[in-house]
């Protein structure tokens, strides 16, 4: 999410906060009807219970963006973060299906005490939780995080902080030792939030790797990202960036205190820099030591023909939706896209289905005809452009030329590498109407950091949000709020939309004290804001993962966009692994 960004930085996407496993509604011929193949395993655990022991390997194609809890916002990272090295005041409840978007008290004792309105939270901690060198948990290590999330040279963390936080306009961390008078510590295991608006939804945002506690002792900057200082069931062994990571136990770390994390491995092992191809063809064989291995990134597309027939291999396939829209997002300040009828333009030239086509068929994707996912819709997404999922070439051509630009315009998009398939498709469908091209693939592990560069950026940019939690408040304003925009380390607003009745209409909403008037106001806002297209939703991907057959206590966690749930994952025999 950023990030609950979509990770389209993975070999296949990244995605976050999934609500229940409802995918988009797709345009005709690709909704939901017949049998989806690849959810056979949908909201059920694979494998059965894990034993305790053996390693659990991890197979990647990439590097993490960052595992550093202040930074740490892409929802595969997050997931890999907050149930393996560090924990949350509340996270949530380690179940496949809807009861994976459950709420649960992590550090805190409970989901936190509202005041003042709801503008004024309070969190009691737990007793006799801590690190991996035997000292507590304090609240004031979680405050000192939240603080440290505010450093400009920790760019890329979650932004609630920054959004409702009294007197955090300007904040630039605790350097120089400047902390903030909004966050309360009256004593090691009592931490109180005082926001600049009533926020009732504030317990969610606590999920965030920024609450996680960090010690001042260990704080080393940027280069913290590297070794995290642990609080979870495990602790980093060894940490070669794009090479390996290894996990230990943190033998400090008590089950007692953690009704979520079931640490079944002794080791975890992430081997990096691996072809994506190759991961596939490794899980689906299974053989030796990859019979206990999992892949962190989703299976290729083109190797959807290798497990959907094979019924061997398909009882091995977990698919969640990652609840999480892809989108095509323009940047609105520049021409040509500052005209509102050349971004229209790319709305109708866009041939969703051949980019459906290139991201593995209707097995693995819903089209997308809104921006935020179904799951805020109540299950199905609203079509309110009615425009064909092949496109329209010639409402296209017309858009352009009353904009002024009859021979069509140049661009230059920038995607991740595993979504080269995708943005080939983007291009040629938009080609037919006049509108050229440019394809610049970046690293995944560096994808963020590029869109996020609003000085040195393309002006189109292949990427995606997912909600952190099913509100509507935690997607459009994170997407399309101007005010928010960064130089560097920049998030969601990759169209850098600044619309002025777009964001006083989100304060308005924010100001609802009624859920089901502001879910209405949220929706209608999602259509307002489509029809200006700073960006155009494409689609609503699954997160398809083949197990090892060693594997066992695996589902995909709707919370995380689909992924793994590390909190719970193990081996069936751990004396057969190996590492």
């Amino acid at each position: 999410m950023k990030k609950r960004t979509l990770i389209a930085v993975a070999t296949a996407l990244a995605a976050t906060t999934a609500f229940g496993a409802a995918g988009c509604s797709g345009s005709k011929g690709h909704g939901s009807g017949g049998k989806n193949p690849a959810t056979a395993n949908q909201g059920a655990v694979v494998g059965g219970t894990p034993q305790k022991g053996g390693t659990l390997t991890v197979l990647s194609n990439q590097d993490f963006t960052h595992l550093d809890p202040a930074r740490n916002w892409v929802v595969s990272d997050m997931d890999f973060g907050t149930r393996l090295l560090y924990r949350t005041l509340v996270t949530y409840k380690a179940a496949p299906g809807t009861a994976g978007g459950e709420l649960v008290p992590d550090l805190a004792t409970d989901l936190g005490t509202p005041s003042n309105g709801a503008k004024t939270w309070t969190f009691h901690l737990k007793k006799g939780v801590k690190y991996e060198d035997g000292t507590p948990v304090t609240a004031q290590d979680i405050k000192y995080n939240v603080e440290r999330s505010f450093s400009p040279d920790l760019p890329g963390g979650s932004d609630y902080a920054a959004r409702y936080l009294a007197g955090a306009e300007g904040y630039q961390g605790p350097a120089q030792g400047k902390h903030l008078d909004s966050i309360k510590t009256p004593d090691d295991h009592t931490i109180v939030f005082e926001l600049r608006k009533p926020f009732a939804e504030f317990p969610n945002a606590t999920v965030m790797p920024n609450f996680a506690p960090t010690p001042k002792s260990q704080d080393k900057g940027p280069q913290y990202d590297n070794r995290p200082f642990s609080s979870g069931p495990y602790k980093i062994e060894s940490y070669e960036r794009g090479k390996k990571l290894v996990l230990v136990r943190n033998t400090h770390w008590a089950a007692s205190t953690d009704a979520v994390r079931k640490a079944y491995p002794d080791k975890l092992v992430v081997v990096m820099g691996l072809k994506a191809n190759q991961i596939d063809d490794r899980l689906i064989a299974s053989q030796g030591p990859d019979a206990s291995a999992v892949s962190w990134g989703a299976l290729r597309p083109e190797s959807a023909a290798k497990v959907l027939p094979n019924a061997e291999v398909k009882k091995r396939l977990i698919a969640e939706s990652t609840n999480c829209t892809d989108m095509v997002q323009m940047h609105t300040g520049k021409a040509p896209f500052d005209e509102v009828k050349v971004r229209q333009a790319v709305q109708y030239a866009l041939d969703k289905d051949s980019v459906l086509t290139a991201s593995g068929g209707p097995a693995f994707n819903d089209l997308s005809t809104a921006y935020m996912p179904a799951t805020l819709f109540d299950g199905k997404q609203p079509d309110t452009l009615k425009i064909p999922a092949t496109g329209d070439v010639e409402k296209a051509k017309r858009l352009l030329k009353e904009a002024g630009k009859p021979n069509g315009v140049e661009t230059k998009m920038t995607v991740s590498t595993g979504d080269k398939g995708r943005a080939e498709a983007i291009q040629q469908s938009l080609g037919k109407a006049g509108i050229k091209v440019t394809i610049e693939t970046v690293d995944p592990s560096a994808f963020y950091a590029t869109i996020g560069d609003t000085k040195n950026r393309t002006d189109m940019v292949y990427t995606g949000w997912c909600p952190d939690y099913p509100s509507g408040s935690t997607f459009l304003p994170f997407v399309f709020d101007g005010r928010f925009i960064k130089e560097k380390g920049n998030s969601g607003n990759h169209s850098l939309f600044r619309d002025k009745p777009t964001m006083k209409r989100m304060d308005d909403i924010a100001a609802m004290t009624d859920a089901k008037q502001a879910n209405a106001a949220w929706r209608k806002l999602d259509g307002e804001i489509l029809a200006k297209s700073p960006a155009v939703p494409v689609l609503v991907r699954r997160w398809p993962l083949v197990l090892g057959t060693n594997i066992a206590g695996a589902y995909g966690q709707t919370s995380f966009g689909g992924q793994l749930d590390y909190a719970t994952v193990g081996l069936k025999a751990p004396s057969k692994s190996q590492g």
